[in-house]
């Protein structure tokens, strides 16, 4: 079923990426062939993809209201891979696994940042379960400028055990708390084959996946609020975890 992907970064990263299937580019009537629709609509041609303009009121039904910036992709499905993919990608890069594990988000705005996040540091692979969890919809893709469409994400039918594999290989378990009394982040050696595990926004981790987990780690915390947001936590965890690698990958 063909999906529409929408917004300057999310159109531009979707072609970038090449890893879906693209049906049309599609712009409205109106908007200016320049600046950043001028590079889209270069990439667009040098790929011999078909370029249709249509109304704007169209355009605002296809990102269901969302701030669309007048261009969208109608693409296939997004590509979810196999978790061993992502173990591959992480001996391919000669890199101890670095994984991102989400226990059911709901909120597509937070796994967007988390995913765009995960790519910048570079984590090897993103594991969702393929129930009651966010899927990649056009507003993740969105939410992720784009990021996601280079990323590898595998759907598991159980987090739980997909967790309990990898621990089989030797990738340490590790799931980010709010709770104070939880060793700081800072006092955990992340220099390690990981899966970094985020619960959901407001519940946290199911006891289960909590159970699971190797360590526990937390963000220490000063002010008067308790706890940061999953996105901005996750985000902070991620790159804590790319700096005890010793920003493995950067080119300085």
């Amino acid at each position: 079923m063909a999906e529409f992907v929408y917004g300057h970064w999310a159109v531009m990263e979707t072609l970038r990426a090449g890893r879906r299937v693209i049906e049309q580019v599609l712009l409205t009537e109106t908007v200016e062939e320049k600046g950043m629709v001028a590079d889209l609509i270069a990439l667009a041609k040098a790929r011999n993809l078909k370029i249709q303009r249509i109304p704007r009121r169209i355009m605002d039904d296809l990102a269901n209201g969302a701030n669309h910036q007048n261009t969208a992709l109608r693409v296939g499905p997004y590509p979810y891979v196999d978790v061993e993919d992502i173990l591959s990608l992480a001996q391919k890069r000669n890199e101890k696994p670095f994984i991102l594990i989400l226990d059911l988000l709901k909120d597509p705005q937070n796994v967007g940042v988390l995913l765009r996040v995960a790519e910048s540091v570079g984590v090897h692979g993103v594991l969702i379960q393929e129930r009651r969890s966010v899927e990649v919809t056009p507003s993740v893709v969105n939410a992720s400028s784009g990021a996601v469409e280079h990323m590898l994400v595998a759907q598991v039918n159980n987090l739980v055990n997909a967790m309990k594999d990898l621990k089989e290989q030797d990738i340490w378990m590790i799931g980010l708390e709010a709770d104070p009394s939880t060793p700081p982040i800072d006092k955990t050696d992340l220099n390690i084959a990981i899966g970094l595990v985020l619960g959901s926004e407001g519940e946290g981790m199911r006891r289960l996946v909590r159970d699971t987990c190797d360590l526990l780690v937390s963000l220490p915390m000063r002010g008067h609020l308790a706890s940061l947001n999953v996105a901005t936590a996750g985000s902070i965890a991620l790159y804590a975890a790319w700096q005890a690698r010793g920003w493995e990958g950067w080119k300085k």
